[in-house]
């Protein structure tokens, strides 16, 4: 389990080891204890109203052991950002748990492909002394993005995140919109069914198993005998030219590209912000999606629309749990 706070340090831009120390309580600066919960990845922290992370925990999911070991391990994480808002001087108003599920417009968990919550009362289970707000970790991420990041400008946007799962959101207005049953997100775990010209038949392969991170991992193994543990691995591999993971990333590109066009030839949003583990990674996999997305954008009216990395990259899913319990969505 790793603790720290999200601010950079200018040699590596990666989360530094700098202390809390306390301070007065702010009007303006309302914390919560927030949670992204990924499929690969629990993250969790003391997040202000302004977008700042005071405090951190970051551990793996390890989502097979069932959803009342998830839950646990997040009460027991409850317990420990409350001690140290104690330390810091702050007192958190509300928790906040973006999932990758999908959430309903009451709050309920309604989908258990990674996370088995579906028909637990999770809200309940933390007690009656803060409120807890329950989103589905996408359009936590959305709202994060329109009211403190890359979105703000745009009055409509296609927030997507990549990372073990693909998930997308239609932002309208600064809100993102949560369908008639809360059950939007989805783009990318049904399967697609295509004409395959190398077997002669119709394939039926979800986007997840070509363009997620578990999905590259597991084809660059099969093609190269390999034994890569994570989606980093692959992007590093095929930026060294390596074949087999230019053909893995080629293949996903060219795939998450097409249900990204075809969305824009829909929705005609004013921009995309692309946010989660992947879509932030650094090298060429986010000008590769780029590429490939407008390729596939039938109109020239549409083509140049902006396409943006999220500003607060894999954060955005903790920051805008936060924003959520706050009630600055």
């Amino acid at each position: 389990m790793e603790m720290s706070l999200n601010k950079p340090t200018e040699e590596t831009g990666e989360a530094g080891p700098t202390p809390l120390t306390p301070r007065s309580p702010a009007k303006d600066f309302q914390v919560a204890i927030a949670f992204d919960v990924g499929g690969t990845k629990l993250a969790a922290g003391l997040v202000r109203a302004d977008g700042l992370v005071l405090a951190r925990r970051t551990m793996a999911t390890n989502a097979a052991r069932g959803g009342e070991a998830v839950l646990q391990d997040c009460l027991a994480l409850v317990g420990e950002l409350r001690a140290e808002a104690v330390t810091a001087g702050v007192e958190p108003a509300a928790i906040g748990l973006g999932v990758c599920e999908l959430v309903d417009l009451a709050g309920n968990v309604i989908s258990d492909q990674t996370i088995k919550w579906r028909g637990v009362a999770v809200r309940e289970r933390f007690g009656n002394e803060l409120p807890v707000f329950v989103e589905a970790d996408c359009r936590a991420a959305a709202w994060c993005e329109a009211r403190l990041g890359a979105g703000r400008e745009f009055a409509s946007f296609l927030y997507v995140t990549i990372g073990t799962g693909i998930s997308c959101t239609l932002v309208i207005d600064g809100r993102p919109y949560r369908g008639a049953r809360g059950a939007t997100g989805t783009m990318a775990t049904s399967p697609l069914a295509v004409w395959c010209s190398a077997c002669e038949g119709i394939s039926r392969t979800a986007l997840e198993k070509l363009a997620g991170g578990p999905g590259l991992v597991k084809r660059f193994n099969q093609l190269t005998g390999t034994n890569a543990t994570g989606a980093d691995e692959v992007l590093a591999a095929a930026s060294q030219g390596e074949p087999s993971a230019r053909r893995v990333i080629a293949d996903a590109v060219e795939s998450l590209g097409g249900m990204l066009g075809t969305l824009v030839n829909v929705l005609d949003p004013h921009a995309i912000i692309i946010g989660g583990g992947l879509g932030s990674a650094p090298g060429a996999y986010f000008e590769l999606i780029d590429a490939a997305t407008r390729a596939t954008i039938w109109s020239d009216t549409q083509r140049d629309l902006p396409i943006r990395r999220a500003s607060f990259g894999a954060d955005a899913g903790l920051v805008g749990a936060g924003l959520v319990a706050l009630g600055k969505e």
